[in-house]
């Protein structure tokens, strides 16, 4: 099921969307929001979030709220503006806004941008079922992907780095680079960093999303930004 919240302070807007929604024909959940700081305080992860930029002077803007999302929240929804004010779009791109509709909304552009964002979703639904089979401590795990920060080759076993806590099972580094070559890029002789927690990097160092700094190899550089960027490009938003 996917999850989508609106966040409008009319709640004549948020009926509508709902309905457009509803419209889709879509298994999903749809849960409604006022203001922003009633959206933080439920503290709900939507896949999708529809949201209003402009949401009067008590409230935090909607440009504002999908700012903190963006540094704070450990679900990332795809985000989908509208607004009456055009303007803004260019400020869209800094939060890495799916899409930017404006207001009043044209139904058949909702029901295409909301069709595009259900798709992405699915995909990355579809990518984060993915998982790792091992043993550890006598016992079959299946550990998914997208829990993986980074894995470590230390004393013939990998590490894999999950959450602030780690798992080491008997591993050969060089098999998973192969065996994980979609989402993981090997920096170093002895890390395999998930491309999904790169938060930025430099020629010798990678800072993870989770606060770590991995070291990375003069050898190694060019192919991890090649396999950064391809990276990025197949997780970008939609245009405009």
């Amino acid at each position: 099921m996917i999850k989508i919240a609106v966040c409008d302070d009319e709640k004549n807007v948020r009926n509508y969307i709902r309905e457009l929604i509803i419209d889709q024909d879509i298994d999903c959940e749809i849960k409604e929001f006022a203001n922003s700081s009633e959206y933080f305080l439920n503290n709900y992860e939507p896949d999708i979030l529809v949201l209003d930029i402009d949401m009067g002077k008590d409230s935090a803007s909607g440009m504002e709220l999908a700012d903190l999302i963006r540094k704070k929240s450990h679900k990332q929804p795809l985000i989908i503006f509208i607004t009456g004010y055009p303007e803004y779009v260019f400020n869209a791109f800094d939060v890495e806004a799916f899409h930017y509709l404006l207001k009043p909304i044209d139904e058949k552009q909702f029901a295409r941008v909301m069709q595009l964002a259900i798709t992405k979703v699915t995909k990355i639904s579809d990518s984060d079922t993915q998982s790792l089979e091992i043993q550890h401590d006598g016992n079959r795990k299946i550990v998914p992907l997208k829990d993986i920060s980074y894995i470590e080759s230390q004393n013939h076993k990998a590490v894999l780095h999950i959450n602030n806590r780690k798992i080491a099972y008997y591993a050969r580094i060089g098999e998973l680079e192969e065996e994980l070559s979609d989402s993981f890029c090997r920096i170093h002789k002895g890390y395999l960093v998930n491309l999904a927690y790169v938060d930025e990097y430099s020629k010798s160092e990678v800072t993870l999303t989770t606060g770590e700094v991995l070291l990375i190899s003069k050898y190694k550089y060019k192919d991890f930004v090649r396999a950064h960027m391809r990276f990025v490009k197949k997780s970008e938003p939609g245009d405009f």
